[in-house]
């Protein structure tokens, strides 16, 4: 007969083997968004391809999910989803929602930022392929860390997915969320990962770029200090620098940016707590 503490004992354990391991991000099946898909719950992780990028798929209390980053230039409507599943390859809808997002004009004074010279072009070019690189890289890291915490305090002064007009010219997207703080603010890993790419980038400013596993990527750009070298492993919550006003930037701030298989999405998504 089981004891007390055999019974007690097992019923943690049965709650423990039920509790999601990974705290996915909120589903949002639009245009910039999150879709979340169910693949079974079989021993092996499937694969899962949306296009031609290969998107994270983790387990959760239910099993396996793929979590596909959907562009903003996606059009509404019905998706596949190709899945290798146990060496079986499958197809799943991903239906895609309709999202308007809001217009948002402002002024840079440096109007080089805005209407590039041909020499800023040439390096703008050479800084796109690197940043393509970046995006198509796929880390194997079995349990990611995406339980993301906002990288610095402040004021939210640019939401994802605006329309942008600069200097009354058409720009694109807005594909981050930016914080209004000081220079010289500490801005820190929003979840544990390696960095592979810091530098001084024509739009971006001074950048990190930190791959946390399963094509999860996130940007903290316009530093005014770099504190991190490419290779090295953080922990979440580590500084990884402080914030400036590098780049193409209006005033000082942190633009942050999450990146899933290779497409920017929207970061409020995976905060635990929703940013104001």
């Amino acid at each position: 007969m089981a004891t007390p503490f055999l019974r007690l004992a097992a019923i943690v354990l049965g709650f423990l083997a039920a509790l999601p391991a990974h705290a996915l991000p909120r589903e949002a099946a639009v245009p910039g968004g999150i879709a979340l898909v169910r693949l079974g719950n079989g021993a092996e992780r499937p694969q899962a391809w949306f296009g031609d990028k290969r998107v994270a798929v983790l387990r959760d209390g239910q099993g396996w999910v793929a979590l596909v980053g959907l562009p903003l230039a996606l059009e509404p409507g019905e998706h596949a989803l190709r899945i290798l599943d146990a060496g079986v390859g499958k197809t799943r809808p991903v239906r895609i929602a309709a999202k308007h997002y809001p217009l948002q004009r402002f002024s840079v004074p440096d109007h080089r930022k805005v209407e590039p010279s041909p020499e800023d072009l040439q390096r703008i070019e050479r800084e796109q392929k690197r940043i393509d690189g970046i995006k198509a890289e796929f880390r194997d890291e079995a349990e990611p860390d995406i339980a993301f915490r906002l990288p610095s305090q402040g004021r939210l002064t640019g939401n994802f997915g605006l329309r942008r007009i600069i200097n009354g010219l058409e720009r694109n997207p807005h594909a981050g969320i930016d914080v209004a703080v000081p220079v010289g603010t500490p801005v820190r890993a929003a979840g544990s990962g390696v960095v592979v790419e810091t530098g001084d980038y024509f739009f971006n400013g001074n950048s990190v770029y930190l791959d946390h596993g399963q094509g999860l990527v996130t940007l903290y750009c316009h530093l005014d200090r770099i504190d991190v070298k490419p290779g090295e492993r953080v922990a979440a919550g580590q500084r990884l620098g402080l914030s400036g006003n590098t780049g193409r930037s209006s005033g000082p701030h942190l633009h942050w940016t999450v990146l899933a298989n290779g497409t920017a999405v929207d970061p409020r998504l995976f905060l635990a707590r929703p940013a104001r």
